[in-house]
């Protein structure tokens, strides 16, 4: 029986929820009411602490929710009208992956003139990440994320989160997906012109500057769902889109991916231990505005949407 996890806002406390045919219950009050306590106050990040006595827990809760639907109306809420946060709301580490779909480095590549490495798999050349900050960047489903202060730039980035669920330390690519918890939409919005200090010299390896390119306020908005990796059949074979204000912006395929979600967490995981509750954003596919000069602008709404996760809604002020 297929569940996701969400968290949302209730006076001013976050609370855990379980959606189960399409219908939004309180973790919680469900789990008192069906006798499984130990799952009653918890977040989402304490449960990938121990995921895979979670996940088995949350299955039995999720089936007798289905069997009974009856039963357990008391606890459903309106999620149309709840305050969605970002379903891990104390994440680890948050890992981007940069430039790893093909057909965004050969729209990169046509639009600037540059001459890029269209297979770097092939070429040996290794992937290739930078942080995000964590908890200071998160926002949640429809939540209303302010424009940062010097920035005319700013860029939409539809991208594939993964969760990791069990520590990961020099792992193989084959065994690289047990360690996955499961997944989310998330949407890395990056501050184009804040990457290159122009005032400092080229040659400089201080001209680049990652944190304000890619960490403010909202800038990681991530959910509206955390869906269990049982319930995805390969992360590389996901249909992936984004819409600025209605109108289709990336329209693509996890299949595009240059270095597909294992070959990720081996690589990371060579260089320090992926623990449970971190994230991997996996990089976005052809269409973000920097390919054509076209940049966010206060009021627009982006919606995030993968096969299988649900639909992420941002709008700026």
């Amino acid at each position: 029986m297929k569940y996701q996890l969400f968290s949302y806002l209730v006076a001013n406390a976050a609370r855990s929820g379980i959606v189960v045919d399409g219908r939004w219950i309180d973790l919680g009050a469900a789990a008192q009411q069906a006798g499984a306590s130990e799952l009653a106050g918890v977040s989402i990040g304490n449960l990938l602490e121990r995921w895979s006595e979670a996940h088995a827990r949350l299955s039995r809760l999720a089936r007798l929710i289905a069997a009974d639907r009856g039963a357990f109306s008391g606890q459903a809420i309106d999620a149309e009208r709840a305050t969605l946060l970002a379903p891990l709301t104390h994440p680890g580490a948050i890992y981007g992956a940069g430039a790893n779909y093909r057909d965004h480095v050969e729209a990169m590549a046509r639009a600037f003139d540059m001459k890029l490495v269209l297979d770097p798999k092939a070429a040996g050349v290794p992937p290739w990440h930078f942080l995000k900050g964590g908890r200071a960047n998160l926002s949640g489903h429809r939540e209303t994320v302010q424009f940062p202060a010097n920035t005319q730039r700013l860029d939409w980035e539809a991208e594939l989160a993964v969760v990791i669920g069990r520590r990961a330390r020099a792992v193989s690519v084959h065994a690289a997906l047990d360690h996955v918890a499961g997944y989310m939409c998330a949407n890395d919005l990056s501050a184009r012109d804040a990457l290159v200090r122009e005032a400092v010299d080229a040659t400089s390896p201080f001209r680049f500057d990652w944190i304000g390119h890619k960490c403010f306020a909202g800038s990681c908005p991530l959910g509206p769902v955390f869906t269990p990796a049982e319930f995805v059949a390969s992360p590389e074979n996901l249909d992936i889109k984004l819409w600025v204000n209605g109108q289709l912006k990336q329209d693509s395929n996890t299949r595009n991916h240059l270095y597909g979600v294992a070959d990720q967490i081996a690589y990371l995981s060579e260089r320090m231990d992926l623990l449970p509750g971190d994230v991997i954003l996996t990089g976005t596919p052809a269409g973000v505005g920097m390919e054509s000069g076209t940049f966010l602008k206060r009021g627009d709404v982006m919606r995030v949407w993968i096969e299988g996760l649900g639909e992420l809604e941002t709008t700026l002020s």
